[in-house]
């Protein structure tokens, strides 16, 4: 604004120094310099001839895919080998007394039984089956055992049943005498009758007869108790122990 007022002022005086015709000059003059667009001096002009456009920043490489880890090895099999012993507990009473030989009758795996590596192959808890294929009472006095054989056939683990090829054996079995029967009277009898006849022989007499009697008597009870049948009988929950006869795999 202070620029506009002194170039009216400086036009006046012009006017009033030099006339009409050069005052319309100088008029004319400024006012075109009045009507210019005013210029921002502190621009900085890009005067650069073919500047190349800026490029777009390079896309930033995708990360290549992990490679798939190689598939794990398969896990060696369960096995165990021959003559490895399974701790069972048979789950009912055999008796020679009720039981014929055929008969099945399963034990309990008592506790895990690993292999080398100490992986558990048969856990506590599996079912033996055995298969008694000989059983029978003592029947006489010189008879310690009488007799019973069991043959294991089959282990069920986890609800699977295993084909098991060994052999068992009941250590807690017992004998248990039987209750007099006809068989064991006769013997008496026959003792008896035998001392009679020998008594009266060689007494001559009624009383040698019953003297021989009662010796008689006494022996044939003798032979009844030194023959007398006795069952064998391996109590429930007792110990059976199972032996491999072969490798075990499952």
């Amino acid at each position: 604004m202070a620029a506009n007022r002194l170039a009216i002022l400086t036009l006046a005086v012009l006017a009033g120094c030099g006339g009409d015709r050069g005052a319309s000059m100088a008029a004319d003059s400024l006012s075109r310099d009045l009507q210019r667009l005013p210029v921002d001096s502190s621009a900085i002009l890009n005067d650069q001839a073919g500047a190349k456009p800026v490029a777009a920043p390079a896309a930033a490489p995708k990360p290549k895919p992990k490679p798939k880890p190689a598939p794990k090895p398969a896990p060696a099999a369960l096995a165990l080998g021959g003559g490895t012993t399974l701790p069972t507990t048979v789950d009912r009473q055999i008796s020679s007394k009720t039981d014929k030989p055929g008969a099945t009758v399963t034990s309990t795996v008592s506790s895990d039984v690993k292999d080398a590596s100490g992986r558990v192959v048969i856990p506590a808890g599996s079912k033996v089956t055995l298969t008694i294929t000989e059983i029978h009472e003592s029947e006489n006095k010189g008879d310690k055992t009488g007799k019973l054989t069991l043959t294991p056939t089959a282990v069920d683990i986890g609800g699977r049943s295993y084909a098991l090829n060994g052999s068992a054996t009941a250590l807690d079995r017992t004998l248990v005498d039987r209750k007099t029967n006809a068989g064991d009277i006769a013997k008496v009898g026959a003792g008896t009758a035998a001392g009679a006849i020998v008594g009266r022989v060689i007494g001559g007499s009624t009383k040698g007869a019953v003297i021989g009697g009662i010796i008689g008597g006494a022996v044939g009870t003798q032979r009844a108790i030194e023959t007398q049948d006795r069952d064998v009988v391996v109590p429930a929950s007792s110990r059976v122990e199972v032996t491999l006869g072969g490798t075990f795999t499952r």
